[in-house]
């Protein structure tokens, strides 16, 4: 059978009324075996190998095979290294290049490396610009087709996975996995270079930023550059002037929803971190952290002219203008400059006593 016609057979899949002669001429050469696998899958109907479990079809029996594994639990393939087990052979060999470190496929652009083909097609779209998979919903493009199968939850509002702990929901089993480390303490991931752990690789990945000082995600209009894209996001907002997150009880809007979140404390009067020491408790992390520090006499912010030390780097600030002789604030009456705020406010007083007497 030559060449011309296998292609011709194979163009000839496209159309139903494919001719189950060329077919049966298909099966006589054995050479073009290859091409007749790919004939036959491609003709429309021909997914005759259905699982009687969830009814999904395939286009031979050996995908059948392997699929049916997944409703038994069936893992017959062992890494020889870690013994985690697999149900098919081929997720095995992907799996094993964990353990070796080989890297064979290759960016041609940037030049960065991946373990398996797939990842090295995904990653080659961020270069393109390429984003195949589109919401049928809100038509949002995807780079990823799991991007897009998450996204689509929004959606639907389903979130499929729980925490047994905490009855938290989620709508992607890899944010349950990494939740869950808030309750094991695990951090599995570990920076080679100053030994810090992380409960998710991603923000190892960041981290590591922090040594190398590459910044990839930069800001269109300042040129400014960030470690990670959520920062890169909350500091557009700097010149739009966005402010998306709007306190439910007095309406106050904020940048950031870490900032909302702490603002509405406020309003609850809770505190949720204490001082294992004297039991204080307090609204925000950081201020707990700077108080820890009366305790363990830490003073990790130093002038650097005087080099007298500080708990907190506001501290540090305030004391500087000392030294700079630098005055922000300014009254709005006698347009008087002070170098800390408190002094203003102190100040302010006075022009309030002189309006009370004037009346």
């Amino acid at each position: 059978m030559s060449e011309i016609f296998v292609k011709e057979c194979v163009q000839e899949t496209q159309n139903i009324d494919h001719k189950e002669e060329k077919l049966t001429q298909c099966f006589q050469d054995v050479s073009h075996m290859s091409h007749l696998v790919s004939c036959t899958r491609n003709l429309p109907g021909e997914k005759t190998f259905q699982c009687s479990v969830c009814l999904k079809d395939f286009p031979d029996k050996l995908n059948l095979v392997n699929h049916k594994r997944t409703h038994a639990g069936e893992r017959p393939y062992q890494c020889s290294v870690c013994l985690k087990e697999f149900s098919e052979k081929y997720i095995l060999l992907n799996h094993e290049v964990i353990h070796t470190g080989e890297k064979p496929y290759q960016c041609s652009v940037c030049l960065q490396t991946f373990s398996q083909k797939a990842h090295l097609v995904s990653h080659e779209k961020i270069h393109t610009g390429e984003k195949p998979h589109q919401c049928s919903v809100c038509l949002k493009d995807f780079l990823k087709k799991s991007n897009l199968e998450s996204h689509k939850k929004t959606h639907t509002k389903e979130k499929p996975f729980q925490c047994l702990e905490c009855q938290k929901k989620f709508s992607r089993n890899s944010n349950l996995i990494n939740h869950l480390r808030i309750h094991t303490g695990e951090k599995p991931y570990q920076c080679s270079e100053c030994l810090k752990k992380f409960s998710t690789k991603a923000n190892l990945r960041c981290h590591i930023r922090t040594h190398t000082g590459e910044k990839p995600y930069q800001c269109s209009l300042c040129i400014k550059g960030f470690y990670e894209k959520p920062l890169l996001v909350k500091h557009k907002r700097i010149h739009t002037g966005e402010k998306p997150y709007q306190c439910s009880v007095c309406l106050k809007a904020f940048t950031h929803k870490a900032t909302l979140i702490s603002h509405e404390r406020i309003h609850t009067g809770e505190k949720p971190y204490q001082c294992s020491i004297c039991l204080k408790a307090f609204a925000q992390k950081s201020t707990l952290v700077s108080h820890e520090r009366i305790h363990t006499g830490e003073k990790p912010y130093q002038c650097l002219v005087c080099l007298k030390g500080f708990h907190q780097k506001s501290q540090l600030v305030s004391h500087e203008r000392i030294h700079t002789g630098e005055k922000p604030y300014q009254c709005s009456v006698c347009l008087k400059y002070f170098s800390h705020k408190v002094n203003l406010t102190s100040h302010k007083k006075i022009h309030t006593r002189e309006t009370i007497l004037a009346s």
